[in-house]
């Protein structure tokens, strides 16, 4: 029989409340709040993302520009007095200059000891004496003397012609040999210039064209036509998105001595616009 006082030990569900999850309705008020923190966050930072964004657009563009006119600058410095040209054939913007290495002075005369070996005008020679230090020559390159022209229609005094032109041989650290030369004119310095090679930039702006600006170099110079593109040679391409340019050479002094060239250059993408403007100073005391 069994005694009523004894309690049964085994524990009972009754009085304890069944654990809930989270319901469907409660989770749709989370993801509609949170999109509305959201929504509410992006419209704060979307201008500034978008200004960084147009910011390092422009600054990219403004650095395509800047570098590839710092480097026609660079080049038009070197330019062998009076040889730069420009020239637009349908939609491209050409500008061209024979390259030089350097330079130096020739021995007009002889020596108070009658000695010397001076650049002979009146016939056709194979080497002469250099005043002061010899300069760096090398395989490739050429003499030129008194350059006074690169216009198309004139052959006299024009490198491109090659009639004041000479390939170089050797050189001791006197004296240069050149192929058989008689040059016409004697430069009223005592100056000759080492030519390296010919150099074109062509600009092909959008949207007629590919948008690119491209160096020409290494081709073999010809008086006319000014090649549009030049054949032979290298090119490398300096920039894209090109939209706008403009190569212009004047000259002022007397006998037009100095020259300046204006160069303009317009780099588009994405709705942003750059635009520079530069001038270069180029002496053209052959």
């Amino acid at each position: 029989m069994r005694n009523p006082t004894i309690h049964d030990p085994r524990p009972t569900n009754h009085g304890i409340r069944g654990e809930s999850g989270v319901s469907l309705v409660e989770m749709i008020v989370v993801i509609a709040i949170t999109g509305i923190i959201a929504g509410a966050v992006a419209v704060f930072i979307q201008r500034p993302v978008e200004g960084y964004a147009d910011a390092a657009r422009r600054a990219e563009l403004t650095d395509i520009a800047d570098t590839s006119l710092r480097r026609i600058t660079r080049d038009l410095r070197t330019a062998l007095p009076n040889s730069i040209r420009t020239t637009t054939s349908g939609n491209v913007r050409y500008i061209e200059y024979l390259q030089t290495r350097g330079g130096g002075r020739y021995r007009s005369e002889k020596d108070s000891s009658d000695a010397g070996n001076p650049l002979d005008f009146t016939a056709a020679i194979t080497d002469f004496d250099v005043v002061g230090t010899m300069p760096t020559l090398v395989s490739g390159d050429s003499i030129v003397i008194y350059n006074l022209t690169g216009d198309t229609t004139l052959a006299v005094a024009n490198a491109y012609e090659g009639d004041n032109r000479s390939a170089y041989s050797s050189n001791t650290a006197t004296t240069i040999t050149i192929a058989s030369k008689q040059f016409p004119f004697a430069s009223p310095g005592k100056r000759f210039q080492i030519l390296q090679h010919p150099v074109t930039y062509a600009c092909d702006p959008l949207p007629s064209g590919t948008g690119q600006l491209r160096r020409y170099w290494g081709y073999t110079p010809q008086r006319t036509p000014q090649p549009t593109p030049p054949a032979g040679g290298s090119n490398a391409l300096l920039a894209t998105n090109v939209t706008d340019c403009s190569f212009t050479y004047s000259t002022s002094g007397a006998s037009g001595r100095t020259g300046v060239v204006a160069l303009t250059l317009q780099v588009e993408q994405s709705n942003e616009k750059v635009r520079l403007f530069q001038q270069v100073h180029v002496s053209n005391v052959p």
